[in-house]
């Protein structure tokens, strides 16, 4: 598991998750554990390295 800190799209408090990097890519919806809105979260891992984030506002 890979803990991850980034900004919630919906309330910009900075937030951890941990992320399962035995999945290279990956897209699901998480709950901000601050604000309680969805957002969907794309990590992408390459030997168990993150390379790429995004956490995006489902709302829009």
């Amino acid at each position: 598991m890979y803990e991850h800190f980034f900004q919630c799209p919906y309330c910009w408090e900075t937030i951890s998750m941990l992320l399962d990097s035995s999945v290279r890519e990956q897209s699901y919806v998480e709950d901000c554990e601050v604000c309680c809105n969805p957002m969907q979260l794309t990590p992408v891992f390459e030997a168990s390295e993150l390379v790429g984030f995004e956490a995006i506002n489902i709302e829009q």
